[in-house]
């Protein structure tokens, strides 16, 4: 379920845009301030945010701000709503990164517009982006005779198919044990205890697998910095990334890749 976050302190205005989206299907959080705003942000990482630019402590701007300077936030789509009209703040907002500008009074058919527009770029941004991808990492003049990066890692087992297709969706993203749950409608300790007696593997340990099998293919096919690979693996961390992966490949990612390189001559 896509997930949108609400910033509004004017708790009127909170209901009735959470109604209305939530009748389209989008599942809201809502932050009450600014400062609530960017905690929720930064732990659950939502498909889009919705903020209002007049909060007392810590204005839209400001959120908008600190938003874009953060890796892990840096690309959600946001859109400012305000009673905010003059050309000079909508121009301060767009120049702070803002994706579009919706002024109250509001009607819910011009915020769900909004919101499906900027989710539908969202969706082509991200197409764009692992198509181009894969042709960095694959390209046919250079495959590595007899050798192909396996098509999935992941069981032919039916009744995880919901489960594993999420992860597969979702693993370059910090999502934990409780998201896949909820994508799937399970509790996350019924969903892991069954997924390992019937796997041999706990829901976070396929997110690792899955993550480690990515990272190995960029480490292997590109010259991306080690960096640059954790955080398009899932990591906002590079140590944790560092702890992981020498814990499955018993060596760090560098001597892996070196490892990786002498071989092929």
């Amino acid at each position: 379920m896509t997930r949108i976050l609400l910033i509004e302190d004017d708790q009127l205005n909170c209901t009735l845009l959470q109604e209305c989206l939530e009748s389209e299907g989008f599942h809201i959080i809502s932050a009450e301030d600014g400062f609530k705003g960017l905690q929720q942000a930064r732990e659950f990482l939502p498909d889009l945010i919705l903020c209002d630019i007049i909060m007392p402590e810590l204005d839209g701007y400001s959120v908008l701000l600190q938003l874009r300077q953060d890796p892990s936030t840096a690309f959600i789509p946001f859109i400012f709503l305000t009673a905010k009209t003059s050309k000079a703040e909508y121009r301060r907002g767009m120049e702070l990164g803002a994706d579009d500008y919706l002024t109250k009074p509001l009607t819910a058919h011009e915020v769900i517009a909004a919101v499906e527009t900027r989710l539908e770029r969202k969706a082509m941004l991200e197409r764009c982006y692992f198509a181009k991808c894969q042709t960095i990492l694959d390209p046919p003049s250079t495959q590595k005779t007899g050798q192909k990066e396996p098509v999935s890692i992941f069981p032919a087992v039916s009744i995880f198919n919901e489960v594993f297709d999420f992860i597969e969706a979702n693993y370059n993203r910090e999502i934990t044990l409780s998201d896949v749950a909820q994508a799937v409608g399970y509790s996350p300790a019924y969903l892991t205890n069954r997924l390992k007696r019937e796997t041999g593997r706990t829901v976070n340990r396929w997110i690792i697998e899955r993550r480690m099998v990515e990272a190995c293919s960029l480490l292997r096919n590109t010259d991306w910095s080690i960096e640059q690979i954790a955080t398009t693996v899932g990591y906002l961390n590079v140590s944790y990334f560092f702890r992981q992966f020498r814990q499955y490949k018993g060596t760090t990612p560098k001597a892996w890749r070196e490892q990786e390189l002498q071989s092929t001559f």
